[in-house]
C-alpha cells in the first residue's frame, strides 16, 4: 500500500525523482556529559584539536572534488565552513568549558553550539537565522570524528548511483559530495526553504523535500521512494497504478526541461503583444551567468547583504564601487536593480548602534532603511557607490523596508547632498539614479501611491509582505503552514501597490517568490504586473506561461476572480484562471 508522506518541498529546475532509498545512518548520536580530571584536560583538549583538524581535512577534501562547471556559490559554502572552524568563538570557548568546567570535548561543543544558535535564533533577518545551520554542521561535522567516527566510511558512487538520499540533516558538504556520486534527490527531516541544503539543492538542480519528523526511521534501505519537490511530498511502497503514473510524470517533466531551453533567446511578449520584463533575483557577481544564460533581461534584485558578512570591518566606498561595477560589466548593458543594506543590528557591525535593552522583536526593529538613516555614516559610503556605478552602466537604487514617506524624503534630501560631495570631489555620478522602493509591509502598500509620486519605481518584497501581514514567522515550524500567498489580504495589497503605481506611471516589479512561481503568473499578469524578477532557473518556466497569455483576457478574468474571493477558496480560484 502507497504510505505518503508530507514535508516542505524545495522546487528546483527538475522537481520530481524516483529511485531506491539511502537512509544515511551517520551522525545524529547522542552527546553524554561527563567528567573529566584536572591533569586530564591537555589531553581532551588535544583530542578535540586533532577533530577540528580532521574536520578541516575532510572539508578540504570535499572542495577539491567540486568540478569546476559547479557554480562558485557551492563553493563558497565549504570556504564558509573552514572559516568558522578557525573562529575563536567556537573552537576556543569550547577549549575554555572543558578546562573550566572539567567536562569532554563532545559535551563542551555542545554547550557551545546550543549558545551560539540561540543567538542566531533571536534574529530577525530570515537569511541570517539560516546561519545557526552553519553552527550545526560545522559542530556536525567535529563531532564526527570526537566520536571515533574516522573509520565510518562514506558511501561510494556505487552506493549512491540513481539513489533518493533520505537523512537526519545534509551539512553542504553532504550535499555536494552525495550529488556528485550519483544522488537524484534529497528527503531530510530538518532544514526548511531557506536552509543552506535548499539553496544547495536548487544551485545543483537537485528536487528535495525537508522537514518530515523521523522519516529515516520509517523508510527502509533501498524501498523505492518518489519524490516531488514541488508539493513536499514523498511516497514509499507505490502501487503499480500510482508508479506508472509517476512515471508518466517524470518523463514529461524531462520533455519539458528540453522544450524550455530552447526558449532562451526569444522575446517575452504575450500573445497581445504585450513586453514583458523577466529579471534575475542575484546575491553574487558570480551568479550573472546563470541570469543571463536563462535570457534574464535584467536584475530587479541584487542583495548587497553578502559585502557585510563574515568581516569584522565594513566595506568602503571603493569595495561597493568595484563589486558593482563588476555586476555592471558582467551585465553587458542590461539593467541591475541594486538593494541598499538590508540587515539589523543584531549582526553587530561596529558602527551601529546597540539595541540595547528592551528589543524583544528585532523582526519589528532597527533593521534596513531604519539602520541606514540611524547611522548614515553606514549608508553614505553604499549610497556614493551607487550613484558612481550608475555613470558606468544602467543601474537603479532601491531602498529596503520603507514604511513611511519621511523616510523616503530623508533618503531623498541625503542623496542631494552626496551629489552636491560627488560635484566637489569631481568624481563621474549619474544624477538621474532612478530611486524605488520595496513594498514588504502593509503600510507600503497602503500609502503606496504616495511613496510612488516621490519614487522612480517600486518593488513588491511577497516574502515580507506575507509574513509581515499574516503576522507569521515563515521559518517557525510551528505557524509555517499560515505562510499563504493566495490569502485575500495579499492579493488585495498587491493589487493596490500596482494600482497605484500605474495610475502615476510608475513602473512596478516584483521580486518575492511569488513573481517566479509559474502558478501565479497568469493572476499576475491580470492584475498588471509587467515586471518579474525571480531565481534565474525560473525564468524560462515564467517565460512559457506569459508566451501563452493574453493580458486582455487575464484582466478581466481576474476582476471576476477578485469580485468572488471573500466567498470561495482563492487558491482555487487561481487554479480555475490557470486552468482555462
Amino acid at each position: 500500500m502507497t504510505t505518503s508522506f508530507q514535508g516542505i518541498g524545495i522546487s528546483t529546475s527538475r522537481s520530481l525523482a524516483l529511485g531506491p532509498a539511502f537512509v544515511d545512518g551517520r551522525g545524529g548520536r547522542s552527546v553524554s556529559q561527563s567528567s573529566i580530571a584536572a591533569d586530564e584536560v591537555a589531553a581532551e583538549i588535544e583530542r578535540l584539536d586533532l577533530a577540528v583538524t580532521a574536520a578541516r581535512q575532510a572539508l578540504k577534501a570535499v572542495r577539491n572534488q567540486i568540478p569546476r562547471h559547479t557554480p562558485l556559490n557551492i563553493a563558497e559554502f565549504i570556504d564558509t565552513h573552514l572559516l568558522m572552524l578557525e573562529d575563536a568563538a567556537l573552537v576556543d570557548e569550547v577549549r575554555r568549558i572543558v578546562s573550566d568546567e572539567l567536562c569532554n570535548a563532545e559535551w563542551a561543543l555542545q554547550r557551545q553550539r546550543d549558545t551560539l544558535v540561540a543567538i542566531f535564533n533571536e534574529m530577525d533577518d530570515p537569511y541570517l537565522r539560516t546561519r545557526r545551520d552553519d553552527v550545526e554542521h560545522v559542530v556536525q561535522q567535529i563531532q564526527t570524528f570526537l566520536q571515533g567516527a574516522i573509520e565510518q566510511s562514506e558511501p561510494s558512487a556505487q552506493d549512491l548511483d540513481g539513489r533518493v538520499v533520505v537523512a537526519r540533516d545534509l551539512t553542504p558538504a553532504d550535499a555536494i559530495l552525495l550529488h556528485h556520486r550519483g544522488a537524484v534527490a534529497f528527503v531530510t527531516e530538518f532544514g526548511g526553504p531557506m536552509s543552506h541544503t535548499a539553496i544547495l539543492a536548487r544551485s545543483l538542480g537537485v528536487p528535495a523535500v525537508m522537514g518530515i519528523h523521523n522519516i529515516t526511521r520509517y523508510l527502509r534501505q533501498g524501498e523505492l521512494i518518489l519524490v516531488d519537490g514541488e508539493t513536499g511530498t514523498v511516497l514509499a511502497d507505490a502501487d503499480p497504478l500510482t508508479l506508472t503514473f509517476f512515471r508518466g510524470r517524470l518523463r514529461a517533466a524531462e520533455a519539458r526541461q528540453l522544450r524550455l531551453r530552447g526558449l532562451v533567446g526569444r522575446a517575452s511578449v504575450t500573445r497581445d503583444g504585450v513586453d514583458i520584463d523577466l529579471l534575475a533575483n542575484l546575491e553574487l557577481p558570480e551568479d550573472v551567468e546563470l541570469a543571463t544564460a536563462n535570457g534574464a533581461s535584467g536584475v530587479g534584485l541584487y542583495r548587497t547583504e553578502f559585502l557585510y558578512m563574515n568581516r569584522r570591518d565594513l566595506p568602503d566606498e571603493e569595495e561597493h564601487l568595484a563589486n558593482y561595477a563588476e555586476i555592471v560589466a558582467g551585465l553587458g548593458g542590461i539593467p541591475v536593480t541594486i538593494r541598499t543594506l538590508d540587515l539589523g543590528v543584531e549582526k553587530r557591525i561596529e558602527t551601529a548602534s546597540d539595541p540595547g535593552p528592551g528589543v524583544s522583536n528585532p523582526a519589528l526593529g532597527l533593521r534596513a532603511i531604519r539602520l541606514c538613516l540611524k547611522e548614515p555614516d553606514l549608508f553614505r559610503p553604499q549610497l556614493r557607490a551607487i550613484l558612481r556605478a550608475a555613470a558606468i552602466g544602467p543601474v537603479r537604487l532601491m531602498l529596503p523596508l520603507v514604511s513611511n514617506v519621511h523616510e523616503v524624503d530623508t533618503v531623498l534630501a541625503l542623496i542631494r547632498q552626496i551629489k552636491t560631495q560627488l560635484d566637489r570631489d569631481g568624481l563621474d555620478y549619474d544624477p538621474n539614479l532612478p530611486i524605488g522602493a520595496m513594498i514588504e509591509v502593509p503600510a507600503a502598500a497602503l500609502c503606496a501611491r504616495a511613496l510612488a509620486r516621490r519614487l522612480d519605481f517600486l518593488s513588491i518584497g511577497t516574502n515580507d509582505l506575507i509574513q509581515y501581514t499574516l503576522a507569521i514567522d515563515r521559518l517557525d515550524d510551528g505557524v509555517n503552514y499560515l505562510f499563504d500567498p493566495t490569502h485575500p489580504a495579499i492579493l488585495r495589497l498587491v493589487r493596490m501597490t500596482i494600482e497605484a503605481a500605474r495610475d502615476l506611471n510608475r513602473p512596478v516589479s516584483m521580486c518575492g517568490e511569488m513573481a517566479g512561481d509559474p502558478r501565479f503568473t497568469r493572476l499576475l499578469l491580470g492584475i498588471g504586473l509587467r515586471e518579474f524578477s525571480m531565481q534565474p532557473g525560473a525564468i524560462l518556466d515564467v517565460k512559457e506561461v506569459v508566451l501563452q497569455a493574453d493580458t486582455r483576457d487575464l484582466k478581466r478574468r481576474t476582476a471576476a476572480l477578485f469580485a468572488r474571493l471573500d466567498d470561495m477558496d482563492p487558491g482555487a480560484l487561481i487554479d480555475e484562471l490557470n486552468a482555462a
